[in-house]
Order: structure tokens, then sequence, then C-alpha cells
């Protein structure tokens, strides 16, 4: 049950987490975790499963099966060259306007889980991800080639920016969301 847990975890997550973190997040020992990691990529890494469990060192990750590339390059290529969804529109926006925001910042504005979307954005590098030691979480930011893109010189060149960027309801939105981190 142990090694479902963590797969969950690794899914969300969308990016390689270390040993430790997951012990904490699962509240399980860093053992534990190194043994259900080990029986994870044992049921994982077989020709049959899509998903692979990649480890290094402490860091484990999923990602697709190498055997699976080609497929995996020709959707991407064709997903990440279309158009942006309404979902990755508002996503982008909240970004933008209120930058750098959390995930969860980002999830209480929305109201909706935005693992899968921000990975998309980080992909098509329109958005950064930094960690930030005084959240103690990464924040994600707009890129350069957002700017670009868009063609604006500065985020205060957006619409209504300083309207949005300072309002009192987004910020309550987003201290709620900071708050109920700290709660965790």
């Amino acid at each position: 049950m142990l090694a479902s847990r963590i797969e969950a975890v690794l899914f969300v997550a969308a990016k390689p987490l270390e040993v430790k973190t997951l012990a904490h997040a699962l509240r399980a020992k860093p053992e534990e975790i190194e043994a259900a990691l080990e029986r994870l990529s044992l049921r994982l890494n077989c020709l049959e499963s899509g998903v692979h469990l990649i480890r290094q060192g402490t860091v484990s990750q999923l990602a697709s099966n190498p055997a699976w590339a080609e497929d995996v390059r020709l959707f991407t290529k064709e997903e990440l060259g279309g158009e942006l969804t309404r979902p990755a529109l508002e996503t982008l926006s909240v970004i933008a306007y209120r930058g750098p925001v959390t995930k969860p910042e980002i999830e209480q504005v929305r109201g909706v889980n935005c693992a899968l979307i921000l990975r998309n954005l980080l992909q098509r590098g329109l958005i950064e991800e930094k960690e930030d030691a005084a959240r103690l979480q990464a924040v994600y930011s707009v890129s350069a080639a957002f700017l670009r893109h868009m063609g604006l010189h500065d985020l205060s060149d957006l619409p209504e920016f300083e309207t949005i960027h300072t309002d009192d309801r987004i910020s309550r939105l987003l201290t709620d969301a900071s708050q109920g981190e700290m709660d965790l």
C-alpha cells in the first residue's frame, strides 16, 4: 500500500522528490520509503508499464517508459505546439498577474489541482519554477519567453496589471492558501 501511495504522490508532484520528502509527506520512515520504492520499481519498470520509476541516489520520479519514447515525442510535439487550453490560460494569468506564486496559491484562486497544467506550461517554457526558502516550496513566475511571446517588455504592460496585481480579494485568497500550508 505504501508503494501505491508513493506512486500517487510522485504522479502529482511531476518532479523528482527526495526520500526524506516522501517520508515526511507520507509519515513513514526513510527505510520504509526505500523498501516501497524498490517494490514500486519492480512493478513499474517493465515493458508492459507505460510509466517507469526513475531513481538517482535519493531522488525518485515517474517518467514514461523509454520503449515508448517515439510515441511520447510525437504526442508532446503536437500537444505543446497547439493552442493553450482555457485552464492553462487561467493558470498562466494567475502566475502573470500575481507571481511569484506557489502551486497551492494558484489552486486556491482556480479551485482545482494544477499539477499537470504547471508541467505543461513549464515544458512550453512559458513559466519558471524556483525554490523559495521562505515559503519552503517552489514558486512559479512567467518566463522571458512568455514576455517575448506576448510582445511585452515588462509584466506591467499587461492590461490592468496594477489593478489585478494589487486586488485585495485575490490577496485574501492567496493569504488563505498560505495559511493552509502552514497548518499542515
